[in-house]
């Protein structure tokens, strides 16, 4: 595999290779050259984005050869893979561009007791009025931010995480090197395959026409890169359906996204009946996809021990924050607040700081990354993993269990190096506007889907929507994606699956 720069390619393949998968289909892998200034960060989000969509990409690629015997290039351009992990960003409804923040009002970091700051993560009612119980205030930004002056940043993380609330303390990466969850994670990978239980190899039946076609995923996933792998699987052509319990709170402007591709239905497994569609389901499924709290499907019968029995030959796909060892394995996170934890709104903020010419005296101002790129990045490593692991069934035979955490893939971040801040922060591009009319670079890079007319009797007279919305990024040279359709809703679908063309 040579070429001009091989780092970029020197990423790409030792994943490839660590998880057992042929070294001469790297050769069909294409990147950009100079990936990092797609973007002003200070880590290599471009090199991270198109690492993870073409290893993705190619994975499917190569799932579909073992299929058809039909091998194919897979191209990845950084700066659209840039623009792909914030989709939610970009997409139209009937030509308007909804008018959304993705964060609730109290969402945020907030200074404490001890000169430091906690990230709180509030985008679910039950997570926002947990926190609000424990500082005793009203929901107002400023009144939390006096009650939280009552606290240690430590503190205050220990007691939400003892109440099951979502709270980061700002740490550098040198606390977090201090800290046990960081040697619990040392040397894990991003992605890694575990196999759980035997089954005869996949035998291969019928022609599919793309990468996924016949096989069959059922999606357990909420925020955010869990459906983002979803729906990268939809689009190489699995019959995708996205479960989600009419019990539990949504966040329709990010699901409208992420559920592209998908059929969706509601099951709520509280109820035997609805325990026993989803047993039959999973019976008959391919993948079983699943971002749940660590643990939360397993006490209801649906961890992957369970599923490789219920349906030998299964490939069980699972993320956390922090991984399957360690203090905080079964803690509750997201993105932004494992970005806090690990250290790089801290260093981040550094970098920034440096660049504008401010002295740091003491600890930085915490800056973000400027996408949820943890999140999505995770998410095409899980889809990479699952088609990994869909090789494997054919080639070893076998279930399988895909891993994949928000912290490991922070680790693999930061192991692909930083830019100066001046390169971070002067010379690289920025992203477009978020406005009304499409900025003509995401104009040029959408697609357009139609509403599904779904199975269930609809409650409104008004036609199908459009909606346009990023396209995917890898770019396979035989097996265009399928984007098509977007289902706009979260229970469009009876509970069951599609006639299967091939297997």
């Amino acid at each position: 595999m040579a070429h001009a720069n091989e780092t970029e390619y020197a990423h790409a393949r030792s994943l490839w290779l660590t998880n057992g998968l042929p070294e001469d289909m790297l050769s069909h892998l294409k990147l950009s050259e100079q990936p990092d200034n797609a973007i002003n960060s200070s880590f290599k989000l471009g090199s991270a984005a198109q690492t993870s969509i073409g290893l993705s990409g190619l994975a499917a690629a190569y799932f579909h050869s073992l299929r058809t015997g039909q091998v194919q290039d897979v191209t990845v351009d950084a700066r659209h893979a840039i623009l792909d992990i914030c989709s939610e960003f970009w997409y139209t409804v009937n030509g308007e561009t909804p008018a959304f923040s993705i964060w609730d009002p109290l969402a945020g970091v907030y200074k404490t007791k001890d000169d430091s700051h906690v990230r709180l993560h509030t985008n679910f009612p039950h997570h926002r009025d947990g926190l609000l119980q424990i500082l005793k205030c009203e929901p107002t930004r400023e009144a939390v931010q006096t009650a939280l002056m009552q606290w240690n940043a430590e503190d205050f993380e220990a007691e939400a995480a003892k109440q099951k609330m979502c709270v980061s303390a700002y740490r550098s990466f040198e606390e977090w090197g201090k800290h046990p969850q960081a040697a619990a994670l040392a040397n894990t990978p991003p992605i890694y395959l575990v196999k759980i239980g035997e089954a005869p190899k996949r035998e291969v039946k019928g022609i599919a026409g793309r990468p996924l076609e016949g096989i069959r995923v059922l999606d357990l996933c909420r925020v955010l890169s869990g459906p983002v792998c979803g729906r990268s699987l939809a689009a190489h052509g699995a019959d995708v359906l996205l479960v989600t319990s009419p019990k539990l709170p949504d966040l329709p402007l990010l699901d409208i996204d992420t559920s592209r591709g998908k059929r969706t239905t509601q099951l709520d497994l509280t109820e035997a009946s609805d325990r026993s569609k989803l047993e039959k389901l999973a019976a008959e499924a391919d993948v079983f996809l699943q971002a749940y709290r660590p643990g939360g499907l397993k006490d209801k019968g649906f961890g992957p021990e369970e599923l490789a029995k219920m349906r030998p030959g299964i490939v069980c796909a699972n993320l956390t924050a922090y991984g399957w060892d360690g203090p905080y394995k079964d803690k509750r996170g997201f993105d932004s607040l494992v970005q806090t934890a690990t250290g790089y709104n801290w260093a981040e903020g550094e970098a920034f700081a440096t660049f504008s010419g401010k002295e740091v005296d003491g600890k930085p101002e915490p800056k973000a990354l400027p996408l949820q790129a943890l999140d999505h990045c995770g998410g095409y490593l899980l889809a990479f993993g699952i088609h990994a692991a869909l090789a494997k069934t054919i080639t070893e035979g076998g279930s399988w269990e895909v891993r994949v955490s928000l912290a490991a893939v922070g680790q693999w971040l930061r192991s692909l190096g930083r830019l100066s801040p001046q390169a971070a922060f002067g010379e690289s591009r920025p992203l477009p506007p978020r406005s009304i009319d499409l900025d003509p670079e995401i104009a040029a890079l959408s697609v357009t889907l139609r509403e599904m007319e779904g199975d269930r009797e609809r409650t409104t007279e008004a036609p199908l929507r459009t909606m346009t919305a990023m396209r995917h990024a890898a770019v396979l040279s035989k097996t265009p994606v399928k984007e098509e359709e977007a289902p706009m809703g979260l229970d469009r679908h009876e509970a069951k699956w599609l006639r299967r063309s091939c297997r």
